[in-house]
């Protein structure tokens, strides 16, 4: 069991949720799942957790109701090797939801995740500023985040 375990919060939607995300991810599975008992705030028999693994990141779902909505504040990043990674993701993770910009997107349920190259990090921190600045206006111009363009920008081609 990892120290420190991310708790997303959903209306009813956890299991629904997690089911969909472990869909997407290899080595991924769903752990236990609990559920309301009498005089929660919740219906008798709704679940309440879910714990769950994406790519080997331990998670938990909570239903909590209404009362709290997912924002940029909060993203969940998946760091690419390839185009096709990131392609598929992206294909995936937006469907029913929404693409924002800059490698960003939120899923069906609202919740923000970053699709981004593992490159992207070493780029970012390049001894040169004039690569890393080409770099990052060519990103700040994309919605899904392509490689090829990155490091042409970033070679200045």
């Amino acid at each position: 069991m990892q120290g420190i375990t991310p708790c997303l919060w959903f209306d009813t939607q956890a299991l629904e949720a997690t089911e969909f995300y472990v869909s997407i991810f290899k080595n991924s599975r769903l752990g236990e799942v609990s559920y309301y008992g009498e005089g929660a705030p919740l219906p008798k028999g709704t679940v309440l957790t879910v714990t769950f693994q994406l790519n080997g990141q331990e998670l938990m779902a909570l239903n909590g109701g209404p009362v709290f909505q997912f924002n940029e504040a909060v993203s969940l990043v998946v760091n690419c090797e390839t185009q096709e990674e990131i392609d598929e993701y992206w294909q995936k993770l937006t469907a029913g939801g929404q693409e924002v910009q800059c490698g960003w997107l939120k899923d069906k349920y609202g919740l923000s995740w970053q699709i981004v190259p593992t490159a992207l990090g070493k780029m970012l921190t390049d001894k040169d500023p004039d690569k890393s600045n080409r770099m990052m206006q060519a990103l700040m111009q994309m919605v899904k985040l392509d490689i090829r363009g990155l490091e042409q920008a970033f070679r200045g081609e």
